[in-house]
């Protein structure tokens, strides 16, 4: 109590304040000293890129944004082909400013190899937990009998930044108009049944599955049981039979459709 009251001492008060303010300035003068001598200064290039790109950071680039994907390219780490987002002429635009080349690429869009909702497919059991298909999948491989059955949490709707990806009746399905094959939905999915076909395409196979006939019969109402009609009627010869199931070549296809309307299952579908 004493102390408290025991008159103050301006002059040494004075010298404190004074040693606190020469402290301040000396290292206010070394942060300034060392910003400027020691930060590195960026590329201008970075940002002249990073304008040109899309800005949906939706990391189909294999990069965390577009921001990292510009210094990227400025460092000759990535390829603008990798950007599926960006037009044609913000690729040009970035080319003149890297002095690179752009390669034409055809226009890709994803779609969804499976058509297994909840009305066609079987489940083994009833899933009750974390609603998403990484959660789902973790549990014996999903609820679905088929092992490549989509699960229907919309794990890949939430990934895309351009609303491509829609779940209907537990399946999820793209919407080419929206899609620009940035490839986020293809990371999600825990099932790895989303892949890119041409934006050119009029028909795909919705299914993945390899199994046999019979077992394909016991998962799914709509899967491909592997007859093999579709590349017998297919007037180009664009389809052939990989492990049970049809694949299309799209260099060959027309879309005629001839494939969709033999298919017995219906399991190929017009776009």
């Amino acid at each position: 109590m004493n102390l408290l009251l025991k008159p103050i001492n301006w002059s040494s008060f004075g010298l404190v304040l004074v040693i606190l303010a020469v402290l301040a300035l000396v290292f206010t003068i070394l942060i300034l000293l060392i910003n400027k001598f020691c930060t590195v200064e960026e590329d201008p290039r970075i940002s002249e890129v990073a304008e040109n790109l899309s800005g949906a950071n939706c990391g189909g680039c294999g990069f965390a944004g577009c921001s990292d994907f510009a210094k990227a390219l400025v460092e000759g780490r990535a390829d603008i082909n990798a950007c599926s987002a960006t037009s044609k002429e913000n690729k040009q635009n970035i080319a003149t400013i890297l002095g690179a080349t752009v390669n034409d690429t055809e226009p890709m869009m994803a779609v969804v190899k499976c058509a297994g909702d909840l009305d066609a497919s079987k489940v083994k059991f009833d899933y009750i937990g974390l609603s998403t298909c990484q959660a789902k999948n973790a549990t014996l491989g999903g609820d679905k009998v088929c092992s490549k059955g989509c699960l229907g949490c919309g794990d890949c709707a939430v990934a895309c930044s351009f609303e491509g990806i829609k779940i209907n009746n537990g399946v999820a399905f793209a919407c080419p108009s929206e899609c620009t094959a940035c490839g986020s939905c293809i990371k999600a999915c825990p099932k790895q049944i989303i892949t890119l076909i041409p934006k050119r395409a009029k028909i795909y196979v919705a299914c993945s599955s390899e199994c046999k006939g019979k077992d394909v019969i016991n998962a799914c109402k709509v899967g491909c049981i592997g007859c093999g009609l579709c590349a017998k009627n297919c007037p180009q010869g664009a389809i052939e039979m990989v492990n049970n199931l049809a694949v299309i070549n799209y260099d060959k296809c027309t879309g005629c459709g001839v494939c969709a309307t033999k298919c017995p299952r219906k399991t190929i579908k017009t776009i």
